[in-house]
């Protein structure tokens, strides 16, 4: 009897120094020594077994799990993040393998991003032309501006320069179809001959949109709108040919002799001029009310469809109290940069102003500014003039 108590006060004294020690070498092991085992291993020991008792007593029961520090935590939790990071690197692996296999079997197309191009140069900056100077240090590299009654010249650049002139084109075109007299109620259907094959530009015209002719002279001259443009001369008597002709003899007529013209909206580079020769032009088609009360419209409605289309001016000085336009004409392809014709009164003088090959998309508006302020400030009679080179 002595002895079954016995053993069992030893069994509790063996238990209790097997919690002590196991809580000691959880503590201490983590701690001990610097890169001495690894904590994985020292995780391992957080559960201590109990010496076996005596022959006849009662097996001792499991101690406890010992609460883990921070570190032997984060240690603990180590190797299930290293598992997921691992299974997430095989599978990305596994796809780009297959992803790649379907790509050698033409089962995926691959896209491939075109190389970024650079800037397209104009013909003015192929020619040097923006090399020039003047006075007022303008962006446009040809310029003129003359006094309409007297023909007197105020400033030149480059005056005789040969450029592409883009939709500055529809003036002509506007003239043409102005003097022909055609009825401007006809209506006119817009077609898949209208369409840009030149440029590839849009349009907000459909195909299939009918409108007079008149509403098809008015976007073309206030908004710069191709297939308008294009419409007016393919409708015209005889066809796109005849009209493109008409073109051409009417600027012979007016001694445009650096003028020539290959179809009517100014998308072809091959439509081209000199400052002198658009001066000519402006000049008599200011004479026209309806191309000067056309062009210089701020705004127009149209209605296309069950829709009505809001189209504005592409010269937002004709917004500007300050300015007193009779008639004007922007233009824009990459070939030509930036270009703009007008009538304006300035300092009680009737100018013309011809900018072409101006950089910049408001450059050109910029120059027709610092001339205007130019002007107000000098004598009637002050001239300036650049450098001219010929085209």
């Amino acid at each position: 009897m002595a002895s079954g108590v016995l053993a069992r006060h030893v069994s509790t004294w063996v238990r209790r120094a097997a919690v002590v020690t196991a809580g000691i070498l959880l503590t201490v092991a983590p701690l001990s020594q610097a890169g001495a085992a690894p904590a994985k291993k020292a995780a391992k020991t957080t559960t201590a077994k109990a010496v076996p008792a005596k022959a006849g007593a009662k097996k001792a029961a499991p101690v406890k799990q010992a609460k883990a520090t921070p570190s032997t935590a984060r240690t603990a939790a180590k190797p299930q993040r290293d598992g997921r990071v691992k299974a997430t690197v095989t599978a990305r692996s596994r796809a780009e393998r297959v992803a790649s296999r379907q790509t050698r079997l033409g089962l995926v197309k691959v896209a491939h991003v075109a190389p970024e191009r650079p800037p397209r140069l104009s013909f003015g900056q192929m020619a040097g032309l923006h090399a020039t100077d003047d006075p007022l240090d303008l962006k446009s590299s040809v310029a003129l501006v003359l006094d309409q009654d007297t023909h007197e010249v105020l400033f030149s650049k480059n005056d005789h320069a040969v450029l592409p002139i883009a939709s500055l084109t529809k003036l002509m075109t506007g003239l043409v179809v102005s003097e022909a007299g055609l009825p401007l109620d006809e209506v006119i259907t817009i077609t898949a001959e209208d369409v840009d094959t030149e440029k590839g530009s849009r349009s907000r015209l459909a195909l299939g949109t009918q409108l007079t002719r008149g509403e098809l002279m008015h976007l073309a001259l206030m908004s710069s709108e191709n297939r308008a443009a294009h419409a007016l001369g393919r409708t015209f008597p005889g066809g796109l040919g005849r009209f493109v002709g008409a073109m051409n003899a009417r600027a012979a007529m007016l001694g445009m002799k650096d003028t020539r013209y290959v179809e009517p909206t100014g998308l072809s580079s091959a439509n081209r001029s000199s400052a002198h020769d658009l001066a000519a032009l402006v000049a008599v088609a200011s004479q026209d009310a309806l191309l000067r009360q056309l062009s210089t419209s701020t705004g127009y409605e149209v209605a296309v469809g069950p829709r009505v289309l809001q189209f504005n001016n592409t010269n937002r000085l004709v917004h500007d109290p300050e300015w007193h336009i009779g008639l004007q004409k922007t233009g824009y392809i990459s070939e030509a940069g930036q270009c703009l014709v007008m009538q304006a009164r300035v300092a009680g003088r009737k100018l013309i102003m011809v900018f072409l090959d101006s950089s910049g998309k408001y450059s050109r508006i910029a120059d027709a500014e610092r001339v205007r302020r130019w002007v107000e400030l000098q004598r009637p009679a002050s001239t300036v003039a650049g450098n001219a080179l010929a085209g």
